[in-house]
């Protein structure tokens, strides 16, 4: 059975909306806007990469990705080569891009159930705040790796749903504090 990890830029507040930059939310770039460089809380994102055999993500993170990502050769090498899953019911295998390697479209959340029971790696998702959620909210996601800064936000698109599902426990695998406040938070979920 594949591992299904979770990786996400997380305001204390629960946000994961626009870390980098993207258009569309008010305080766009909070990662690093405001918040001091600290190349060591970055660690975890090359570790990822080395050891994911796959990556997964929603639609509007693929088609904010693949435009980028497919030319950012020596930042993600990794990336470049490993299969990708897209789950979305709207996407169409002629709306996908031609150089960012094997690009697969997942239907539904059954569809990435019988993904995980393949043999192979961890399947890492990047980004996909909806499919977040719903991957959690159906017990799916089985690792998180958060990079937890020290911001506040208020609103945007925020990491867990608030639905009515059962509690969920998790075991601290890794945790650090670096020297701008970020906390790297690595939880398990105790099935």
């Amino acid at each position: 059975m594949r591992t299904l990890i979770t990786t996400a830029f997380v305001s204390l507040d629960g946000v994961v909306e626009a870390p980098g930059g993207e258009a569309g939310h008010r305080s766009s770039g909070w990662t690093f806007k405001d918040i001091e460089f600290d190349p060591a809380a970055y660690e975890l994102k090359g570790r990822e990469q080395e050891q994911a055999a796959a990556m997964m993500m929603g639609r509007v993170s693929y088609e904010a990705f693949s435009p980028v990502w497919p030319t950012m050769t020596e930042e993600f090498p990794h990336y470049l080569t490993m299969p990708k899953y897209v789950v979305s019911t709207t996407l169409q295998d002629a709306d996908l891009v031609d150089n960012w390697g094997d690009i697969t479209i997942l239907r539904t959340l059954d569809d990435v159930a019988a993904l995980k029971e393949t043999d192979g790696g961890p399947i890492i998702v990047h980004g996909s705040a909806t499919l977040n959620r719903n991957l959690s909210d159906a017990g799916l996601i089985d690792r998180y790796h958060l990079l937890v800064f020290p911001v506040l936000l208020g609103a945007g698109k925020r990491l867990f749903s608030g639905s009515d599902v059962d509690k969920t426990m998790l075991k601290v695998v890794e945790s650090e504090t670096y020297s701008n406040g970020t906390q790297k938070l690595v939880y398990d979920v105790v099935r």
